[in-house]
């Protein structure tokens, strides 16, 4: 073949090695429902065993945002993945989906076959703790769009529920019980203030008051609910899910309730991880303004009625999730802290 189009800086033969390289990783994703093998030209799910009534498919794409520019300084690209498939996945299970599949699309300066499996091999992680299967993707070699060490990740998640049981908060009244679920950290969200907050900082150093490295504590992947959620479902109604994301407590929590309703929550009631705590005293950033951009500790937060608080907890925490119930829904909108 031609040099012609290496020369102008795509290597189609670092292409094929990396696919060669994401095969194993994709196929502990499988699942009995994947049609077809790696290489099609469109993935393929069938659903005529799944039993449903009236299956509704719950679809949600995103993205890592700025965390990506972490990653490359660190040079660690294992764990990213899990963001990717994270971000999407725990949108659509907040409507009361079960994950069914997931496509990435990855946009790189230099086709690295080595840098891709990492990728993919966090990917392929965050799909198996979802259940989702990995069924197609996309590598792009963007010489001139990228950087040689730099590359954007989207990801694309379908899952599925049944019409009667898809989660929308419309039954949601006062009196009811907010269950937070904790984070594993910042998640995928604020990272540009994060960065701001850093630079100049040592990221392989363990500065006061952090466990770990910063660079550990700041590329902490994002823990993915799917199966603790689903648990949750098979035994008690969940009346709405918060997905604590880009906008934190003041824009997510309004999302799922219905007009004239808010919430009331108690901040004594989980803990905030030591990483937040760290960024909030580095940048000299006011309380008001971490929950309007973090998570704070609190990665979902379920509404329930209060009879069914304690059985949710009791499922969580036989998990390994930590949880508790952090307030109520209140007559009055907005989001009220104790």
């Amino acid at each position: 073949m031609s040099n012609v189009y290496k020369n102008a800086g795509v290597d189609v033969e670092k292409g094929y090695e990396a696919v060669e390289r994401m095969k194993k990783h994709i196929t502990k994703t499988t699942r009995s429902e994947v049609l077809g093998g790696i290489g099609s030209f469109g993935g393929l799910f069938e659903l005529t065993s799944l039993q449903y009534k009236e299956p509704v498919l719950v679809s949600g794409t995103d993205g890592v945002g700025t965390k990506l520019m972490l990653a490359f300084e660190m040079n660690k690209h294992d764990t990213i993945g899990i963001d990717l498939v994270a971000m999407c996945v725990n949108d659509v299970v907040a409507q009361g989906a079960k994950p069914l599949f997931f496509l990435d699309y990855i946009g790189c300066g230099k086709n690295d076959p080595e840098v891709i499996e990492q990728i993919v091999a966090g990917v392929s992680e965050g799909c198996v703790a979802s259940g989702a299967a990995l069924i197609g993707g996309e590598t792009a070699e963007m010489p001139g769009m990228y950087k040689e060490e730099e590359y954007d990740l989207a990801g694309f998640a379908v899952g599925i529920a049944e019409k009667s049981k898809l989660i929308t908060g419309e039954s949601i009244q006062a009196t009811d019980c907010v269950v937070g679920i904790a984070s594993s950290g910042i998640h995928s969200n604020g990272y540009s203030l994060v960065r701001n907050v850093i630079q100049g900082l040592d990221l392989n150093k363990q500065y006061d008051g952090l466990s770990e490295t910063l660079g550990e504590a700041v590329l902490r992947p994002t823990k993915i609910y799917a199966k603790s959620i689903d648990a949750v479902m098979e035994k008690i109604e969940i009346k709405g899910i918060a997905h604590i994301t880009g906008g934190g407590f003041y824009e997510n929590f309004p999302r799922i309730l219905p007009d004239g309703l808010g919430v009331k929550l108690d901040e004594s009631k989980w803990e905030v991880p030591e990483i937040l705590t760290f960024i909030q005293r580095k940048g000299n950033i006011s309380t008001e303004e971490m929950y309007g951009v973090f998570n704070m500790g609190v990665g979902m937060a379920l509404v329930v009625s209060k009879e069914d608080a304690a059985e949710a907890i009791t499922i969580l925490q036989d998990l390994g999730e930590e949880a508790a119930i952090i307030g109520n829904v209140i007559s009055g909108e907005g989001v009220q802290f104790a």
